[in-house]
């Protein structure tokens, strides 16, 4: 009889644990961390009444009730209340999820009153003074933590080029962080903002640092700014910036990992010349493959993985990129683009994606080319 019972509890046992499997199997969901800044004791800017900690949770709360909307998507808070949270803990949150991008939302604010417009920053080593500045004034919020000198040994939040000595991790995101960060600055265009600087920003944010995935930091407008400061903490405005930050963010979604019922606005992907280097043995060579030399040089596209990005050269063997054969890469912007495999076919594109991130390339994603040209992966199944 206990026999029998024992027997009757593994079965349970199993097939609870097979379901649970093929849920998370199922699970595919593309996964967005949206991040306010400030909160709680830690009010950020605060100009004419506007208050950046309310403006920032606010935005955030509308952004995510966007995505919420659609099926494909999770989104994951670091806060949905006036709270404080530690800078290094807010990434954890995006990392534990093992989130697909972090989108952190801040406003910003100058004694230049008439100073306006947004900025879009992606974690780098830029040293550019205004850049520089503007990590100094949001990594400022780690003093309000307990213990941040034992927390964040080595770092000064008033040097942030102190960063630079710190295990960095952002090079295999960059690509990802810029691309992502072109379609906010696209959808802030859109709308009649100044983009600031002409273009996607690097600076060392903290915040950033940390969030091993890509991921940006917004700067939605100045709230020092009487007319940009209205409109900020306005429910009309709001819901204008945070309609911008998630086309965006699904624009991003559609274009490296398929649509998937997923409606948005038109993207405006940018696209970069590419040339394709293959390398036997660490050497860059001629590939003797008619096939694949006649994808290049066709009208027809050709679709890769596209599994890390890095400052520093590998070798291309599988040992190095944990089993995986058929590595290319291309130099671009003093960034190495590794990337696996080469097909026609989309539905087989789509395999060896899978492929990458059954070894562990979970930010992998798919990228194509026409003619030796990078282009969108919506164009490309057109």
């Amino acid at each position: 009889m206990n026999s029998n019972n024992d027997n009757a509890l593994k079965v349970l046992l199993f097939l609870s644990f097979l379901i649970s499997s093929l849920s998370y199997g199922q699970n595919s969901n593309f996964k967005v961390t949206l991040d306010a800044g400030h909160g709680g004791h830690d009010f950020g800017a605060v100009y004419n009444g506007h208050v950046e900690k309310n403006i920032a949770l606010a935005v955030v709360l509308k952004v995510g009730r966007l995505l919420e909307a659609n099926s494909k998507v999770d989104v994951i808070y670091t806060k949905k209340t006036d709270i404080f949270v530690d800078l290094v803990e807010r990434a954890n949150i995006a990392n534990r999820a093992n989130a697909n991008v972090f989108v952190s939302i801040h406003c910003n604010a100058n004694r230049n009153t008439a100073a306006d417009g947004t900025e879009t920053y992606v974690m780098g080593m830029n040293k550019i003074a205004s850049n520089l500045e503007a990590a100094k004034k949001e990594n400022s919020v780690i003093t309000l933590e307990k213990d941040y000198k034992r927390k964040y040994e080595g770092f000064d939040p008033n040097s942030p080029e102190t960063m630079i000595g710190m295990t960095l991790m952002q090079e295999e995101y960059l690509d990802n962080s810029i691309s992502l960060a072109s379609k906010i600055e696209n959808e802030f265009e859109g709308l009649g903002k100044r983009v600031r600087g002409g273009g996607v920003k690097q600076a060392p944010f903290m915040v950033l640092h940390k969030a091993y995935m890509p991921r940006v930091l917004i700067e939605m407008g100045f709230i020092s700014n009487y007319a940009e400061g209205n409109r900020l903490d306005s429910e009309e405005g709001q819901n204008e910036i945070a309609g911008a930050i998630a086309n965006a963010i699904i624009g991003y979604k559609n274009e490296y990992y398929g649509t998937g019922g997923a409606e948005t606005s038109e993207v405006r992907p940018s696209q970069k010349n590419v040339e394709s280097t293959v390398v036997d043995n660490g050497t860059p060579v001629k590939t003797k493959s008619s096939t694949v030399a006649a994808k290049q040089d066709s009208a027809k596209v050709v679709f890769k993985v596209q599994i890390s990005a890095s400052g520093r050269k590998m070798d291309l063997q599988p040992r190095n990129f944990k089993g995986l054969k058929n590595i290319s890469m291309d130099y671009e912007n003093n960034i190495y683009k590794y990337m696996y495999g080469e097909t026609l076919d989309y539905d087989e594109s789509k395999s060896l994606l899978e492929e990458a991130k059954a070894k562990g390339y979970n930010s992998a994603f798919l990228i194509a080319f026409k003619n030796g040209k990078k282009i969108s992966i919506q164009e490309a199944i057109k």
